[in-house]
């Protein structure tokens, strides 16, 4: 355990933090699986669009590199472009 007091404040700091972070990223999943698990085109395309600008948001926050966002938002796109 630390035992400085700006050290104990990091920790405390750090886990609120990663207690949100992980929220973000569930949600983030949760939107992913979404437009994967669509079969309708139309519905796959609404769900997209939602997945797509939470992802940005993510890459920007710094929640996700962005690369990584770049790589799951084409992956989304092509399974869309797939339906019929």
């Amino acid at each position: 355990m630390p035992q400085h007091k700006s050290s104990i404040k990091r920790v405390r700091q750090d886990k609120k933090k990663r207690l949100h972070n992980r929220a973000l990223r569930s949600k983030m999943r949760t939107l992913y699986k979404r437009v994967l698990s669509a079969t309708e085109k139309t519905s796959a395309e609404d769900s997209l669009k939602d997945a797509v600008s939470y992802i940005d948001r993510m890459a920007v926050k710094g929640i996700v590199h962005k690369n990584n966002a770049a790589n799951k938002k084409s992956n989304l796109v092509r399974h869309v472009n797939s339906l019929s």
